[in-house]
């Protein structure tokens, strides 16, 4: 099994890209949007990403995977399971957008410890804001943040803003990737 970025463009177009009037995380507003959580809840999306993101990881991999939930959790999956399938170790784990006030009250779920190298995936990047947040807790959790890998860039600051932090970002696909030109 190989990764298909032709096909990955053409599974977003087909289940997660919309054209419209839309409010989106960031608070921007925009013409088009992007849902990726219908490109990585089905088979073959999940597939995908998960093969793109190991061939992006390439042969020394970190100790984990992981992101905020939920837009991270099935990505996260995807990639652990292919990184199986093909015979490596990799764990996952999920980032809470809030602390539960009860068991153990992390704010970091999942098979790693302080000292375990990871690389936090995203959905969709525009500002980058959520990421950043991840890599706020991931890092309080005694995490090494080597850098984020999502499925689409909006080509909108979110890579500065991960350049400015310290951080590469590396992508799948970006807009231009459907025709969209990025906003200048």
């Amino acid at each position: 099994m190989q990764y298909d970025k032709q096909r990955l463009i053409e599974i977003v177009r087909e289940k997660g890209l919309k054209f419209g009037d839309f409010t989106l995380a960031s608070g921007k507003k925009a013409t088009y949007y992007l849902d990726c959580r219908k490109v990585t809840l089905s088979s073959e999306g999940a597939l995908q990403v998960g093969l793109g993101i190991l061939e992006m990881l390439g042969e020394s991999l970190p100790d984990a995977v992981g992101g905020m939930a939920i837009g991270a959790d099935p990505i996260s999956a995807s990639v652990i399971t292919m990184a199986a399938v093909q015979g490596k170790s990799l764990a996952g784990f999920i980032v809470r957008k809030e602390a539960k006030a009860h068991g153990t009250g992390q704010d970091v779920e999942g098979p790693v410890v302080a000292g375990n190298s990871c690389v936090i995936v995203e959905d969709v990047v525009t500002t980058g804001g959520s990421s950043l947040k991840a890599i706020e807790k991931v890092e309080a959790a005694g995490l090494k943040v080597l850098g984020v890998i999502a499925i689409v860039d909006r080509m909108e600051g979110g890579k500065k803003a991960f350049a400015d932090a310290g951080y590469e970002l590396r992508t799948l696909l970006t807009i231009e990737d459907f025709g969209i030109t990025p906003p200048q």
